[in-house]
């Protein structure tokens, strides 16, 4: 019965050895595992890094650019604000010839009437006057 007893210590023995064997494994590659998550988390942080940075340098250059257009545009605003000042002086001028223009017209129908006026008595004076030279 001893022997029993020495044959079931021996097996309660080597179950706890390999018990304790086959836990050491499991947690030497958990072990390895950690450890590549670890590798795997400092490389992703510095990538982000690396983003962050290139974002914020972007976001910059965005602002400037954006600072950039509002400028240009306030500068094209005065621009447009000359322009619509030309275009009023060439409406006034363009009134003030359309004006001068009906005043011409007018002048000029006026003196055609004399200028035909004039015509009749100079034919009147002319065949008048080779009237009484053929005579």
């Amino acid at each position: 019965m001893e022997l029993l007893l020495y044959i079931a210590v021996l097996i309660a023995a080597v179950a706890f050895a390999v018990l304790v064997i086959y836990t050491v494994m499991t947690l030497k590659s958990m072990q390895r595992t950690m450890m590549n998550a670890t590798q795997t988390l400092e490389n992703l942080e510095s990538q982000m890094e690396g983003v962050t940075t290139e974002t914020s340098e972007l976001l910059e250059k965005t602002n400037k650019l954006a600072d950039d257009v509002n400028q240009k545009s306030e500068k094209l605003n005065g621009l447009f604000d000359s322009a619509q000042g030309i275009g009023k002086t060439a409406s006034d001028l363009n009134g003030s010839l359309q004006k001068w223009s009906d005043s011409v017209s007018k002048a000029a129908a006026y003196d055609q009437d004399k200028a035909s006026e004039a015509l009749k008595w100079g034919n009147a004076v002319v065949d008048f006057w080779r009237k009484k030279k053929n005579k």
